[in-house]
């Protein structure tokens, strides 16, 4: 077992594992798993650049990380940065930052890299449950994208698209500044005609509908399942691998888009951060299985994070064997 750092940094949320891995066997086991939310893509559709708050807020949750890291002892660390930080004049300003916290510089990866890590990590243990019919496909429902993976035990095609739940948020729910609340029917309407048309793009080079096993990551999929089991919290045991019916997830979106910031804010497993995106991640959900008639969907815990993680451990044993 090798001990290694993770860490993600996407469009709404920056997230670290610290893990031993054993690549050979697949196995891993979670010392720390932890998320903040940040909102490093705040504005960015607008203005293509970091905002300096998002920015210092980033930082703020390294310093953090660099702490934990420390802590464990963890032999090696990997930061891969996604969606905002690829579309931002200034991530330069970004990279000096990290480099300076963590030592390591951010690796700004492409959605296809973003699609390959997350399907690793998300099937990589899927192997076990011989009911689950292959191909499988993942999607990973981000802050600025969307990433979608076909494969068996390995990737067959991918793509990542630009609808996530904060860029389809700021494109059409925010009027004069704030988020509607609940959003009118002609936004609603112009937020679908966007993830339809992203979806059509996707098909062009995934056959989406050639899926046996629809597998959901990250966290308008996780938090869509915590309402659908009504927890009391957020409890990602209970999370990982539970399945969602079709009818249960439209039930949910329709409840989402009609409901005020307070009262999305009061349901329990709700993270603060998500409250006023989650309406647009869970519209997304709905979409992909109504596109490709997905009864339901496996959602897992385990994505971009643990495919990073096995990627490290990955090369700490080449680089052993070539030592």
């Amino acid at each position: 077992m090798t001990r290694v750092a993770a860490i993600d940094c996407g469009t709404n949320s920056i997230r670290l594992l610290v893990a031993d891995v054993d690549p050979a066997t697949g196995e891993l086991v979670d010392l720390d798993r932890r998320m903040t939310i940040v909102r490093l893509g705040q504005g960015v559709d607008r203005t293509g650049r970091l905002a300096p708050e998002a920015l210092e807020r980033t930082f703020a949750a390294c310093r953090d990380y660099a702490a934990v890291i420390k802590e464990h002892g963890a032999e090696r660390l990997r930061f891969v940065a996604t969606s905002a930080s690829r579309d931002a004049e200034n991530r330069d300003e970004f990279v000096r930052g990290v480099v300076d916290i963590l030592g390591v510089e951010p690796e700004v990866i492409t959605g296809d890299q973003e699609a390959e890590f997350s399907f690793t990590g998300a099937t990589k243990e899927l192997a076990e449950h011989d009911h689950l019919p292959k191909p499988y496909l993942v999607v990973d429902i981000g802050g600025g994208s969307t990433e979608f993976v076909v494969g068996e035990e390995h990737v067959r095609a991918a793509r990542s698209v630009d609808i996530g739940c904060v860029r389809m948020t700021e494109r059409h729910l925010v009027r004069g500044g704030a988020v509607s609340d609940p959003p009118s029917e002609e936004q609603i309407a112009a937020m679908r005609a966007d993830i339809e048309a992203a979806l059509d793009l996707a098909e062009e080079s995934v056959p989406l509908r050639a899926a046996r096993t629809l597998v959901g990551l990250a966290g308008s999929v996780t938090t869509v399942s915590a309402i659908a089991q009504e927890l009391p919290e957020y409890d990602s045991t209970r999370i990982h691998h539970s399945r969602i019916s079709h009818d249960r997830v439209r039930e949910i979106t329709e409840w989402l888009l009609r409901s005020t910031h307070a009262e999305r804010a009061a349901v329990p497993s709700m993270h603060p951060g998500r409250v006023d995106v989650i309406a647009a991640g869970a519209l997304v959900l709905l979409a992909i299985m109504e596109r490709i008639g997905a009864q339901e969907v496996v959602v897992s815990e385990h994505d971009i994070l643990d495919g990073i993680a096995f990627k490290v451990a990955e090369a700490a044993e080449e680089g052993m064997r070539g030592d």
